[in-house]
């Protein structure tokens, strides 16, 4: 029954690549139109309620594309609709969410010296959290500010700046972080299904019925897809974060992210002025690397409180487990002499001044608590030590899995449901 830890993470690669396949489709689907409306020329003699029309050159053949701001005189014979890329990626980011921050909440989850969490708790607060942007947000659009359409963008910026903030407060650093851009993304994917999708409904109800649409729906839908593109660039850099101890693993992670908001807006702000022809903006990358010099001086200003307080955040009974194993004592003398070098609060491997990941290995306690994913990152296969440049040999990750396999998995599922 061991062989399901390689399962579950299979499960996880597989979770995984379809989010960030329907990711890539979504926000390729998305940069392409915000480029397209932006650059639709009005010429004469277009059809009749057409806005404006462009050309375009692909794969060897020319495309001719027209936009109607409202809608046609009658219904086309074929409609495209552009939804299950939004959805799809929502839907496998919430079962990724699960997989890795529900099933691992004790390990990558909860912070004991944040806030002292059940793992029912814990999964509760996130689920919940990530339905109250959309709640505010949509109460917002729909109060009267969507005539105030910078002003609205600056309140939805308090808003991520406040959730960042809380979810600092609570759970670990590099949840918080994927916590506050699945945040984001909920508002995105909600924007598609409850306001844009059931507006373009209406809009084609009323072309099958003969009336005439109403250009207000065409207009909420204009003004939710804008902010789905502002928000697309640090949602990215929010779901990658975890990959940079320098971004989540700080005092100031909070910050980080909420000054990532401001460099997705500068970023975007100068292709969508571009793609409108009105110029090339040079200031917006002088803001944006100004922004991005901040984020690296807040990045080790101080330098890793979280690798502090690790040692004193007590191992769970699944974790003790590892740690009572009579093979423990082999696995920790294999991972001090191969592993901690880098996998340390002060790496001494040249060129690496952080932990890889935030991984830190250099004690028992640490050791014991990331025992899965030693079994699966350096004992049935071979991808740690990189380019096995700490020399680990066979015979040692065969002892590695031993250690993994010398606790019963339905002692594992004992511990784990307590």
């Amino acid at each position: 029954m061991h062989d399901f830890a390689i399962i579950w993470d299979w499960v996880a690669f597989a979770v995984r690549w379809l989010h960030v396949i329907t990711a890539i489709a979504w926000i390729g689907s998305s940069f392409y139109f915000v480029a397209l409306d932006l650059g639709l020329r009005k010429v004469p003699h277009l059809p009749a309620g057409a806005f404006g029309e462009e050309w375009q050159v692909h794969g060897g053949g020319f495309y001719h594309i027209q936009k109607y701001l409202v809608a046609p005189e009658n219904m086309p014979d074929h409609l495209i609709w552009f939804k299950w890329e939004s959805y799809t990626t929502w839907l496998s980011g919430a079962a990724l969410l699960m997989i890795v921050y529900w099933v691992g909440a004790e390990l990558y989850l909860i912070d004991p010296e944040k806030a002292d969490l059940a793992v029912w708790q814990a999964i509760l607060i996130s689920a919940l959290s990530l339905s109250v942007g959309w709640l505010v947000y949509d109460r917002l659009c729909k109060s009267g500010l969507a005539e105030k359409p910078t002003f609205l963008m600056i309140l939805l910026f308090l808003l991520l700046v406040c959730m960042s903030y809380g979810y600092n407060q609570i759970f670990t650093g590099r949840a918080s972080l994927l916590h506050l851009g699945a945040f984001t993304a909920t508002i995105m994917t909600a924007n598609v299904f409850f306001i844009i999708m059931p507006n373009q409904r209406i809009v084609v109800a009323d072309l099958k019925a003969g009336r005439t649409p109403d250009p207000k729906y065409g207009k909420i839908a204009k003004l939710r897809s804008t902010h789905n593109n502002y928000l697309t660039l640090p949602v990215v850099f929010l779901m990658l974060s975890n990959h940079y101890p320098l971004a989540f693993a700080t005092d100031y992670s909070w910050l980080i992210a909420s000054l990532v908001f401001l460099m997705g807006v500068t970023i975007r702000h100068f292709f969508n002025t571009m793609h409108a022809r009105k110029g090339a903006p040079a200031w917006t990358w002088a803001v944006t690397a100004i922004l991005f010099i901040i984020i690296a001086w807040l990045s080790t200003a101080p330098l890793f409180t979280d690798y502090e307080e690790a040692e004193a955040r007590p191992l769970t009974s699944y974790e003790q487990a590892y740690a009572d194993s009579e093979h423990f004592g082999e696995a920790y003398d294999i991972v001090m002499g191969r592993c901690s070098m880098c996998h340390s609060r002060e790496p001494v491997w040249e060129g690496i001044r952080w932990a890889p990941k935030g991984v830190l290995l250099d004690t028992e306690q640490e050791i014991a608590r990331h025992a899965k994913q030693i079994y699966l990152q350096a004992g049935v296969s071979h991808a740690m030590p990189p380019a096995n440049i700490t020399e680990l040999p066979d015979t040692d990750r065969v002892k590695l899995v031993e250690w993994f396999k010398s606790v019963d998995f339905s002692v594992q599922q004992r511990l784990a449901s307590n």
